[in-house]
C-alpha cells in the first residue's frame, strides 16, 4: 500500500477550555516568590521537607507522606539543600533559596483544579455553559488561590479528588464497546489512592466515589441486556481499579517514603529500637556489632515499648523513696527505680541467674528463653530489682519498684522476675535484643513491670514512675520492655564493671527488620502518638465556614500594611450556600411528588439531576460532617474541599433551573439577567479582596477597615 501525502492531522481543540486554564495558571502562578517569607503552615511543611532533602527519618501523625513527598519534589527541583531554619512565620528566606520552586507544584495543581472542574461538569452531562461557569467560580475563589500559592497541601489533594472523580465519569460515559474506557478507570484508581496519600481527608471523597461506582455497578448487574461475562469483567475491573490499586498504592507511598528517609532522624525514639536500628546514625551506630542473644550475665538497657508520654528507659540511682510521701502515705525507703527519658549509664541491668553468683557472661553464653525466672541487677548500684506489696507513689493502686536495701526489718527481697517473650517467633524462644518484647513478670506476686506514665516529684529529679502492676488489671504496650543497648559481661568487680559499661562488646549481627513490620509499626505510631492539641488564634468550628464568619492572617509585611488572608470570595461564597439549600428543597419537593405518582422530570433528566446530586451535594456533606465528630484544633482551609463540591453544584442547578422550571421567555430572560449580575458581582468581589490574596498592592488603615465585611474577621492594620 503506497503512503498518501500530504498527510493531515485534524484536532479539535476547545478554546474556551484552553482559555480558562490560562487564566487559572495566571492567578496561581504569576508572582509566586512573593513574599520571600514564610507564610503560615509553609513553617510547618517546610521542616518536612527539609528532612526529606536531608533524608532524615521523621514521623508526621497528620497524614500520609505522598502530599510531604510532592512538595520535596518541588524543593529538589530547585536546588534546595534543606539548610534553612523553619522556626517562625514571617522569617525572610535566604537568597540561595528557590522559593518559586517551593510552591511551585501546589500551584501547578491548584490550576489544574479549574480545567478539571470544567470537564467535570461536562461528564455530569450539563451544557458547556455551565462548565464555564463551574470553572470560573473556582477560577476567581479567592481562598483557593492563597491555598494553591504557597508550600501547602490542600490543592495537591483537590486536583487528585477531581481527577479522580472526573475520570471515573469518562469511564462510566464511554462507549461500553471500547476498551480504552479502562484506562479511565485505571487513572480514577490511581487519583484515589493519590488523594488519600496526600491528605487522609482525601479518604472522604474516595468513599463517596466508591459509593457511586458500586450505586452503577448494582444497577449494571440488573440489566439483563447484557452478558455475564461482561457484568463479571466489569465487576472485577471495577474492584481492582477501585479497590486494591488504592490500597496498593496506599502501601507504596509509605515505600518509598521509608526508603528515602534512611537516615537516623528527630523522631527515632518514637519507634520501636528495632526501627530505630535500622536507620543510618543514631541507635544503629550504638548497636552495630551488639550480641543478638541476651544471656545470662548480659548487660543491658530496658526501653519501654509504649509510645506515651514519651521514649524512656528503666533507671535507678542513689537515691531512695521518701519514708513519707506528700499525701502521708508510707515508703519502703528503698533505692528509687524510675524511667528515664535519656541515655544515661545508670540505664544499665545486669541480667542474673538466680541460681549462681556470677554477673558475667559464661562461655558458651546460655541464652534466656520465654519463661525463665531471672534477677536484674543494676550495673552502678548493685542493688536487685525489686517489688513488694507497697502502694507505689502515684499509683498507689499498684506496687512499690524499688533497688532492694536490706534494713534489718520484716521486708524480705522479693526480687525474683519471670521473663515472657511476648513476640516469641514459632522456632524459637530466645530472649533478642531489640527484635523481642518482653513482660518481666513479678513471681512472688504475678504483678507486671509497667510504666505508668506518671511524673515523680522533684524528690525523684521529675523522671517517670515505673510500677507493678497485678496481671488482670495491667494492659498495653506499658507492659512491654525492649533490649535497646546489649553487652556480655565479663567484670565479677564492681569498679571493674562500671568501667565496662563504656565498653561494648563487638559481634557482629545482622539484625534487618522487613518492610512489613516498618509500614505496620508507623501505621500504628501514627494512630497512637498525637501531638498536643491546643487551641489556636484562628481555629474554628464548622459552622464558621459556611457562612464565613471566620479568617486566617497567613503573612504580614514586617514594616507596612500589606498582607495575606485566606478570606473567601464572599459572593460566590454566598451562592454556594444557596446552591446546597436550593438542591436538598428541591429534591425532597421531587421525591414527594414521584411517590405521588407525579413525574416531572423524564428518566434521563431525572439520573442526571440525581447524579449531580451524589457528586456535588453527596460530597459536600462526607466532607464536612466528619469535621463535625472530630475532636482536633480545624481551620478554614479544611471546607475547602468541601466547598468545591457547591460551586461545581451552583452552574448546573441554574441550568436544570432554566430547562425544567422555568416556561415563559420573561422568566428565562429574568434569570438570566440574574445571573449575570451575580457574574459580575463574582467578579467584582475577587477583585476587592484580591490585596489580601496577593498580598499587594499595600492598602492603607482606612482601606483595610473598609474589607473587614465581618467583625469576626480579623484584618490586621498599622496606623501611620
Amino acid at each position: 500500500m503506497m503512503l498518501q501525502l500530504p498527510l493531515v492531522v485534524t484536532a479539535q481543540v476547545d478554546l474556551v477550555l484552553v482559555l480558562v486554564s490560562v487564566l487559572a495558571f495566571w492567578t496561581r502562578l504569576s508572582g509566586l516568590s512573593y513574599p520571600g517569607a514564610v507564610v503560615f503552615d509553609e513553617v510547618y511543611y517546610g521542616q518536612f521537607v527539609s528532612l526529606y532533602v536531608k533524608r532524615a527519618f521523621f514521623l508526621d501523625d497528620s497524614g500520609p507522606p505522598l502530599g510531604h513527598m510532592i512538595l520535596a519534589l518541588g524543593a529538589h527541583l530547585g536546588g534546595f539543600d534543606g539548610n534553612f531554619a523553619w522556626n517562625r512565620i514571617g522569617a525572610e528566606y535566604p537568597s540561595s533559596v528557590c522559593v518559586w520552586s517551593l510552591r511551585l507544584l501546589p500551584a501547578v495543581c491548584g490550576s489544574l483544579c479549574v480545567p478539571l472542574v470544567y470537564l467535570l461538569t461536562l461528564e455530569l452531562k450539563f451544557s458547556h455553559l455551565s462548565a464555564v461557569g463551574a470553572a470560573v467560580l473556582l477560577l476567581l475563589e479567592n481562598a483557593l488561590i492563597v491555598q494553591s500559592r504557597f508550600m501547602l497541601l490542600e490543592s495537591v489533594l483537590i486536583f487528585f479528588v477531581l481527577l479522580a472523580f472526573f475520570s471515573y465519569l469518562r469511564f462510566h460515559n464511554g462507549p461500553h464497546s471500547s476498551w480504552s474506557r479502562y484506562a479511565w478507570l485505571l487513572l480514577s484508581g490511581v487519583s484515589c489512592g493519590a488523594a488519600v496519600g496526600v491528605k487522609y481527608m482525601g479518604l472522604f471523597s474516595y468513599l463517596l466515589l466508591v459509593g457511586v461506582a458500586s450505586l452503577h455497578t448494582w444497577s449494571l448487574i440488573g440489566n439483563r441486556t447484557v452478558s455475564h461475562l461482561y457484568v463479571c469483567v466489569e465487576c472485577v475491573c471495577r474492584g481492582v481499579c477501585l479497590l486494591v490499586v488504592p490500597v496498593l498504592l496506599y502501601v507504596f507511598w509509605f515505600y518509598v517514603h521509608l526508603n528515602l528517609l534512611s537516615l537516623s532522624g528527630p523522631h527515632d525514639q518514637l519507634m520501636s529500637p528495632a526501627f530505630q536500628a535500622s536507620l543510618q546514625g543514631g541507635l544503629s551506630r550504638i548497636t552495630r556489632g551488639q550480641p543478638l542473644e541476651v544471656a545470662y550475665g548480659s548487660q543491658v538497657t530496658l526501653r519501654s515499648s509504649a509510645s506515651q508520654p514519651i521514649a524512656c528507659w528503666l533507671h535507678s540511682h542513689k537515691a531512695n523513696y521518701p519514708i513519707r510521701y506528700e499525701s502521708g502515705r508510707g515508703s519502703s525507703h528503698q533505692q528509687q527505680v524510675t524511667c528515664y527519658p535519656f541515655k544515661d549509664v545508670n540505664n544499665w541491668w545486669i541480667i542474673k541467674d538466680p541460681s549462681r553468683q556470677e554477673l558475667v557472661v559464661g562461655c558458651p553464653p546460655r541464652p534466656v528463653r520465654h519463661g525463665d525466672v531471672v534477677q536484674l541487677v543494676h550495673g552502678m548500684t548493685s542493688r536487685f530489682l525489686n517489688s513488694h506489696d507497697v502502694a507505689a507513689p502515684m499509683s498507689p493502686h499498684a506496687q512499690e519498684v524499688s533497688g532492694y536495701i536490706d534494713f534489718n526489718v520484716s521486708m524480705p527481697s522479693q526480687n525474683l522476675w519471670r521473663v515472657e517473650v511476648s513476640n516469641r517467633e514459632a522456632e524459637s524462644d530466645v530472649w533478642k535484643t531489640i527484635l523481642s518484647e518482653v513482660r518481666l513478670v513479678h513471681v512472688n506476686t504475678s504483678a507486671v513491670l509497667k510504666l505508668s506514665g506518671a511524673a515523680l516529684p522533684d524528690w525523684a529529679f521529675r523522671q517517670l514512675e515505673v510500677v507493678a502492676e497485678r496481671a488482670a488489671a495491667a494492659s498495653g504496650g506499658s507492659l512491654l520492655w525492649t533490649v535497646e543497648e546489649h553487652r556480655y559481661g565479663t567484670s565479677e568487680e564492681q569498679k571493674e564493671r562500671e568501667a565496662e559499661l563504656h565498653s561494648p562488646t563487638h559481634i557482629d549481627v545482622d539484625r534487618k527488620i522487613s518492610f512489613w513490620a516498618k509500614f505496620l509499626e508507623l501505621q500504628w505510631k501514627m494512630l497512637t502518638v498525637k501531638q498536643e492539641e491546643s487551641e489556636h488564634k484562628y481555629s474554628s468550628a464548622p459552622f464558621e465556614w459556611i457562612t464565613m464568619e471566620t479568617n486566617i492572617a497567613y503573612w504580614l509585611h514586617a514594616s507596612n500594611n500589606a498582607q495575606i488572608h485566606l478570606i473567601g470570595n464572599p459572593v460566590s461564597w454566598g451562592v454556594a450556600i444557596f446552591s446546597l439549600l436550593t438542591y436538598q428543597l428541591l429534591a425532597g419537593v421531587y421525591l414527594l411528588r414521584r411517590r405521588r405518582g407525579l413525574k416531572d422530570l423524564s428518566d434521563t433528566a431525572w439520573r442526571r439531576f440525581v447524579c449531580l446530586g451524589c457528586v456535588c451535594v453527596g460530597g459536600w456533606w462526607m466532607n464536612f460532617l466528619p469535621f463535625l465528630l472530630m475532636e482536633k484544633t480545624l481551620f478554614l482551609y479544611h471546607y475547602l474541599p468541601a466547598l468545591c463540591y457547591l460551586h461545581l453544584l451552583s452552574p448546573a442547578l441554574l441550568e436544570h433551573t432554566h430547562t425544567h422550571l422555568l416556561s415563559s421567555g420573561t422568566q428565562r430572560g429574568a434569570l438570566a439577567v440574574g445571573v449575570a449580575s451575580v457574574l459580575l458581582a463574582v467578579v467584582w468581589s475577587y477583585q476587592t479582596f484580591s490585596p489580601l490574596t496577593y498580598g499587594r498592592p499595600e492598602l492603607s488603615a482606612n482601606q483595610l477597615r473598609a474589607l473587614r465585611w465581618r467583625d469576626s474577621w480579623d484584618v490586621l492594620y498599622r496606623r501611620r
